[in-house]
Parts: structure tokens; sequence; C-alpha cells
């Protein structure tokens, strides 16, 4: 199994040099920040950070990225909100956005895949090494 993801890795990353996958990480927690980003970076993708929900608007606008990594409790405007003017906006409709929260509530789960989640993960059953393993599929959706 270790050989197999090696190997994907080093080809993600032969793939990354011709054409990085941008990624946007919207977190507020410093340190899940941190952890999520050098895991994606080291697997070669281009990663761009938010610490906020504005600053996430801004982001996605302004880099169109290939997918959104979105927590729900943000400082300035909550995840969902930002979830739902990115799928109001023509800009940043298609983008694939997975929620990646601390809570598991039915209802917020169900409301951020009503809004257009492609997926709603749990940050404690989310290692980095499963985040950045899942973003080629999650492209193809």
């Amino acid at each position: 199994m270790k050989a197999r993801s090696n190997r994907k890795a080093l080809n993600h990353l032969q793939q990354a040099e011709e054409d990085p996958v941008e990624v946007l990480l919207v977190e507020d927690d410093p340190a899940v920040l941190e952890m999520y980003r050098l895991k994606l970076e080291l697997d070669g993708y281009r990663v761009n950070t938010a610490v906020d929900g504005e600053d996430g608007l801004t982001k996605a606008s302004s880099l169109t990225p290939d997918i959104i990594f979105l927590d729900i409790r943000l400082p300035k405007i909550d995840g969902l909100e930002v979830l739902r003017r990115l799928r109001a906006a023509d800009k940043t409709r298609n983008i694939p956005v997975i929620i990646l929260s601390n809570y598991d509530e039915q209802d917020l789960v169900a409301r951020g895949l009503h809004l257009g989640a492609h997926e709603y993960l749990i940050k404690a059953r989310t290692t980095p090494s499963s985040l950045s393993e899942g973003i080629e599929d999650w492209l193809k959706e």
C-alpha cells in the first residue's frame, strides 16, 4: 500500500510541475491550516489560504482555484454563507467545494450538501494525506 501511495504521489508531482492544481484552504485555526497546507504543498499542489470567510470569498473570486476546502465556523462570514455565495456567483459556481469541519451535526452536514458542497469531511477523521489523495477524485466529479 505504501509503495502505491508513493507512486501516486510521484505521478502527481510530475503532473504538478506541468500544470499545478490550485487549492484554496479556508481555515481560521493556524495549526490546522498549516498542517493541511504543508502536506498539500509537499504533494505538489499550489495552496492559497484564507483565515476568514470574507478573505475566502475574495480569494476564490480573484484566484478561481481548482478546488476549495472550507471550514464552517469562520470569522466574519461563516462557511455555509461562503458556500452559498460561491454557488451564486458565475465565476465560482462550478468550483468543487469540500467542507472540512469539526462539527458533524446532521443539520449542518445536510445544509452543506444542500448548498452544493461535494463532500462534508470531519477534521478528526481526515488526515492531511487522505485530503491530498482525494483531490484528483473530487476534481473529476
